[in-house]
């Protein structure tokens, strides 16, 4: 399954952690390793075509993953219990050791960037610096209602539905997508409809926060609260971006962040 192992090719393979056979994919051969955590339903192939292919390969060592019950990590079905984010973020950790990276940073979209605040919270010695957009540390009565309006994916438009219809086919989409809204609903009844706003003091590393402010999914307030409670944080507005920025933008998006990570 592996590729030639040049430094511009990307090796693809499968590692068992947690009982489950996780995909992956990496690129490059930098002294800095980059983890790559993608969005809901999320695959390297799906979120992040444009960073696999792009970021320098020469300074970064780049790695995707697709989450259990994602792109090509099924087996198993996704589900979405109340610690679904703390598994992701364990097997994410657990892939990278298991893949032999002692120290990395974490690039997180959307649920990815869930995943990277709750990874770096817990294990803050493995991480060294974070970058997360389009993400939340809970789920306001405003979030639901984004939510439950795009609930029925055939009201999406065609090129929104398609890469994902393209992965799962139409009616295992449409059953994980509704899964997803009534799993991430589930947030909303806990004290301050808290996904990790508790661990948000523990994050210790570097963390740049990107927010497009175009965003029709993820509200100001959501990056404001991250810069307000996660120490020494900054924030990086992008005005024409909306939640795929790094998809839109990647080429503004890939220097900005090889900028912070290199600082």
């Amino acid at each position: 399954m592996a590729l030639s192992s040049t430094s511009t090719s990307v090796l693809s393979g499968k590692k068992h952690v947690n009982g489950v056979d996780l995909f992956y994919q990496l690129t490059g051969r930098g002294k800095h390793v980059v983890l790559l955590l993608p969005g809901a339903l999320g695959s390297c192939q799906t979120d992040f075509g444009p960073q696999l292919k792009s970021l320098n390969k020469e300074r970064f060592t780049v790695v995707g993953w697709d989450p259990r019950g994602y792109g090509s990590s099924r087996p198993p079905e996704r589900d979405f219990p109340p610690e679904c984010f703390e598994r992701d973020a364990k097997d994410a950790l657990d892939l990278m050791m298991a893949l032999g990276f002692a120290r990395f940073s974490l690039l997180g979209w959307s649920d990815g960037g869930i995943t990277a605040l709750i990874a770096a919270a817990k294990r803050p010695s493995l991480i060294n610096k974070m970058v997360v957009w389009g993400s939340n540390a809970y789920v306001s009565q405003q979030d639901l209602k984004i939510y439950n309006g795009i609930r029925d994916v055939s009201l999406w438009s065609a090129r929104m539905r398609k890469p994902m219809e393209e992965m799962y086919g139409v009616e295992l989409f449409t059953k994980t997508w509704e899964a997803w809204v009534d799993g991430i609903a589930q947030f909303a009844n806990r004290p301050e409809g808290s996904i990790c706003v508790e661990l948000l003091p523990q994050i210790s590393c570097p963390t740049l926060i990107i927010h497009g402010e175009k965003d029709p999914m993820v509200p100001s307030f959501h990056p404001q609260f991250l810069l307000q409670h996660i120490k020494g944080s900054r924030l990086h507005l992008m005005p024409e971006g909306k939640h795929n920025l790094h998809l839109r933008f990647d080429a503004e998006f890939n220097r900005l962040v090889e900028g912070f990570l290199e600082e």
